[in-house]
């Protein structure tokens, strides 16, 4: 191919999701909506335009930490049932119109109940949301059910995973600031969703080093590493440009386990100094089961086609590197094997073909 994909045309491609924050996805014009109908007060701008660069110029601090602060505001609107239906139908809206056909969206049912919804009607509501924004879009949406790292719900929060599982949750994740807070704090939740048949991820290699993935590998067991960027440190790109990899980083690739880049968040938060030195080029050179997401597309001002585009820039990506990167993706969904075969084979294959036809 002499000319690589344009960002347009990416857009056009069918693309698979598998780490999104719904509180990280916002419309700026919804969030001042809903700080106005809800009475919260706290927005440093109710100007639409004014707030979009806002939350892009606060999310760039390079700390995780202040980072994660910026969702005060995202989950400050999203505290009643409407909010959350409407939050959760535009998502579906806004990934559908990117051209993403199976996406997996986290949240956590634990910060949404600040105005007396249980648990159980902030996740009714979210699905509500989803059903109501994918009708007719050609896009599916499962849930991931977060637990924050630093609070004690886990096992809460996975029992409602297991709970909901046919109604759309697909599976369990836990998030927040790793330093100080291993995911073996957790580890009664994990051990009941294995003797439950269900699926998890964790953040694991994002702000903290190797001992994060190895123990959300080794003593947890996930299924997925939320990012996994830090597995490079058990990479060494010797001399004559070979790789040689450390013990956890070739088991990793050896058992395919999946990692869920996000590149430009992670530039934002520090895990990665650009995007032409992401970890994202050497670990797709060397075949570790790599999928590329946007974490929060409010915060990193992204897209999954953004996100694509990016790393085309960066790498010279062309149809065949989207697909693999795609394919990579569908088969490390937490859908049944069948539904993902189905997704690969009638509509990823075929889509990039008729791309690949195009161009």
């Amino acid at each position: 191919m002499s000319q690589p994909p344009t960002l347009e045309e990416i857009r056009r491609a069918p693309k698979v999701l598998l780490h999104d924050h719904l509180d990280g996805g916002l419309r700026p014009e919804t969030i001042i909506d809903l700080a106005r109908e809800t009475g919260y007060d706290g927005l440093p701008t109710t100007d639409v335009e004014g707030l979009r660069a806002w939350f892009s110029e606060a999310s760039n601090s390079g700390s995780l930490e202040l980072y994660l602060q910026t969702f005060d505001h995202t989950v400050g609107v999203m505290q009643t049932r409407d909010s959350l239906v409407r939050v959760a139908a535009e998502c579906a809206q806004d990934l559908a119109d990117d051209g993403v056909v199976y996406a997996e969206v986290r949240y956590a049912p634990e910060q949404h109940t600040s105005t007396g919804l249980s648990l159980e009607e902030v996740i009714e509501a979210v699905q509500e949301g989803f059903r109501i924004g994918s009708e007719g879009r050609g896009i599916r949406v499962g849930t991931l059910l977060t637990a924050m790292r630093h609070q004690a719900r886990s096992m809460e929060i996975a029992e409602l995973a297991v709970r909901y599982r046919d109604v759309g949750v697909v599976g369990f994740d836990i998030a927040g600031a790793e330093a100080g807070y291993p995911p073996t704090r957790h580890l009664d939740a994990f051990e009941y969703l294995q003797r439950e048949n269900a699926h998890f991820t964790i953040h694991a290699g994002e702000a903290f080093g190797l001992p994060s993935i190895w123990q959300a590998i080794q003593w947890c067991g996930a299924d997925r590493l939320g990012h996994g960027v830090r597995i490079i440190d058990d990479i060494t790109v010797q001399g004559d440009g070979t790789a040689k990899l450390g013990r956890l980083a070739a088991y990793v690739r050896d058992k395919r386990i999946p990692l869920e880049m996000c590149p430009t968040s992670n530039l934002q938060t520090g895990a990665a100094t650009s995007i032409a030195e992401h970890p994202i080029g050497l670990l797709r050179s060397l075949n570790f089961r790599v999928t590329v997401n946007t974490d929060n597309r409010l915060m990193s001002a992204t897209s999954l086609s953004g996100e694509f585009s990016k790393l085309t820039e960066a790498f010279g990506y062309g149809w065949d590197d989207m697909q693999w990167f795609t394919i990579n993706a569908m088969k490390s969904a937490f859908l049944p094997f069948d539904e993902r075969l189905a997704l690969i084979n009638g509509v990823i294959k075929p889509g990039f073909a008729r791309l690949k036809w195009q161009a």
